[in-house]
């Protein structure tokens, strides 16, 4: 098979404004926030107080896979991201066109888990209200201002990853107050659960702590607008990823030096239980907040990003057309909106935040899967400039941790994501004979 022809790095219409600082706060940006907000305490209640091990098992793993976008976004750097490069080493559409789906399903299904998160205990120092039901609310509301024309800019994005950081920092803050004045209790940060191997436990958290780290991989389709981008995007990716996992790690040990597992277990709001038993002055209202901003945050931008590649996927005719519609005015996607807003409250409706969460994972592994393959498929494809080039190790070893990751997703989230993909399969085979019915009658 050939490859298509490889394209210059600086061959491109778009303005390479994006500088290596912006870069790495983008990914972090994307990367920090909503996932450890909400899941701290589902990592604990799988793996006991020792919830840094699994945070760790998950960066080394997402490490491995950042290394493959490293290598293919600096040999192709080109907007697209997973599913052009799957186009490149399989040359088979379907094959891309899952890909891209499986992108935008893992989309909608996040957003759908941080609908449900927005809705529980870091919601409650300002309303109390059962949580489907304001996970409805807040999806519509997030789909009003999509619909309106949120314009996002990467200052923007500072300023939330700002606020992201601050509350995570704060958490760390008070786990060493708690600990200088003996109130705390490190040594539970050694503890794992007695009636689970410790191997099992660790795994299975390892997949809900992988959620914490996805986020990275959107950053691939800003390869056209980063200022040498060979440099620059390896750097940002690895350092964004490196500075995340001590984040973790150490909001981790604070976490369970304040509270003991079970207790953030027994809470959607975790980080706002250990604020409140670390008792040093910080109201709830405020660090609850901080968890909303950064839930609303992640929400925002996940619908943003699904309803422009449904609608990009629908301009390209790999959906139907009629999801191409924008109003008139707005010029926004509004049809496109309204779809992926209903497949998130469908899913908020009847999925819990760890199973969406997981699930989230299943559909991203896919998608990593192939990008691993991919790179080790365009080896010996050579390109006119320098690029990163990953170890062949790498690619392989991340193939085994996708691997494994898939091994502990359990029944039910096999269930949603083939589902999904199914949906997915059928809408394009649709679209596609349709496409060709209309090609010979015209």
């Amino acid at each position: 098979m050939t490859s298509p022809p490889a394209t210059r790095d600086d061959d491109t219409r778009l303005k390479r404004g994006v500088t290596g600082p912006l870069l790495l706060l983008f990914i972090l940006g994307d990367v920090l926030g909503a996932g450890v907000y909400a899941l701290v305490g589902v990592i604990g209640e799988q793996v006991g107080g020792a919830v840094w091990i699994p945070l760790l098992v998950a960066l080394g793993m997402s490490l491995l896979t950042a290394a493959s976008y490293a290598e293919l976004v600096t040999k192709y750097p080109r907007a697209g991201g997973a599913a052009v490069f799957a186009q490149r080493a399989y040359g088979r559409p379907f094959i891309s066109f899952l890909v891209g789906w499986s992108m935008l399903a893992a989309g909608v299904t996040s957003a759908a888990g941080l609908a449900i998160a927005f809705g529980g205990d870091y919601l409650s120092p300002f309303l109390d209200a059962p949580p489907v039901l304001v996970a409805v609310v807040f999806l519509a509301l997030i789909a009003a201002l999509n619909a309106r024309g949120i314009k996002e800019s990467l200052g923007a994005n500072v300023g939330m990853t700002v606020v992201e950081v601050g509350g995570l920092v704060l958490v760390v803050v008070l786990g060493a107050v708690v600990l200088g004045r003996g109130d705390g209790d490190l040594g539970r940060a050694l503890e794992l659960r007695p009636d689970v191997s410790p191997w099992a436990a660790v795994l299975g958290a390892a997949l809900l702590a992988f959620y914490s780290f996805v986020g990275f991989e959107t950053s691939a389709n800003l390869a056209e607008e980063v200022r040498d981008v060979r440099r620059t995007y390896p750097r940002a990716l690895f350092g964004s990823l490196l500075i995340a996992g001590v984040v973790y790690v150490l909001v981790a040990l604070a976490a369970v030096t304040v509270l003991p597992s079970d207790e953030l277990a027994s809470t959607s709001g975790p980080l706002l239980a250990v604020v409140d038993a670390a008792d040093a002055g910080v109201p709830s209202w405020l660090f609850g907040l901080i968890a909303l901003i950064a839930v609303a945050n992640g929400a925002l931008l996940t619908m943003i990003m699904a309803s422009r590649l449904v609608y990009g996927m629908a301009r390209e005719g790999l959906l139907p057309a009629v999801l191409g519609r924008t109003l008139p005015n707005r010029q926004t996607p509004w049809a496109a909106i309204v779809v992926t807003t209903a497949l998130a409250m469908g899913l908020a409706l009847v999925g819990s935040l760890e199973t969406l969460a997981s699930t989230v994972v299943l559909l991203l592994l896919v998608v990593f899967t192939s990008t691993n393959l991919a790179v080790l498929v365009l080896r010996e494809d050579e390109v006119a400039h320098d690029h990163f080039r990953a170890p062949r190790a790498l690619p392989v070893l991340a193939l085994v941790s996708c691997a494994v990751l898939f091994a502990q997703q359990p029944l039910e989230n096999w269930l949603i994501g083939g589902l999904l993909l199914g949906v997915g399969a059928v809408v394009h085979l649709l679209t596609r004979s349709r496409s060709e019915r209309t090609a010979r009658t015209s």
